[in-house]
């Protein structure tokens, strides 16, 4: 288990930018999540869905759904890093998300968080991370996006 990164309020924020907050748990994304996500979206493209043709196709194997991927941070990230001295963060954005490579079935994903900027807003606190989710014995990774949260006071 990764032992989370405590950052106290803008301060702590400031203090970290440029720099990688740690390293998530691996997450197991197996057929059950996919087909679920399939299910939850609509998305039943066979790629996702179909394990026999899967099999045969370009991917030798069912694929995790882009979106998927994306909407995986949030869990991964949790176990990275804890802000206190808000009441609340929210999702404010996504910035530059790319899929170097498809996320099989099967596969285990790790997020590296790094914090790039720290711009304070009426709202609250608008912080942009970078997360790179990798595959384990991967060489490329999943997914490389920058998030937006924003703290509330």
């Amino acid at each position: 288990m990764v032992s989370k990164r405590v950052l106290e309020g803008v301060r702590g924020l400031r203090s970290v930018v440029g720099e990688e907050l740690g390293v998530s748990d691996w997450l197991l994304v197996d057929q059950e999540m996919i087909g679920s996500f399939a299910r939850t979206t609509g998305d039943e493209q066979w790629i996702h869905t179909d394990v026999e043709r899967a099999a045969a196709g370009p991917f030798g194997s069912t694929v995790a759904h882009g979106f998927l991927m994306l909407s995986l941070i949030p869990v991964l990230a949790n176990s990275v890093y804890e802000v206190t001295g808000f009441s609340a963060r929210v999702n404010y954005g996504v910035d530059k998300v790319r899929y170097p490579r498809p996320l099989l079935s099967g596969e285990r994903v790790r997020d590296r968080v790094t914090v790039l900027s720290v711009d304070e807003l009426p709202a609250g606190v608008r912080v942009a991370f970078q997360h790179r989710v990798e595959v384990e014995d991967g060489e490329r990774p999943v997914c490389f996006a920058q998030t937006l949260t924003l703290f509330t006071p």
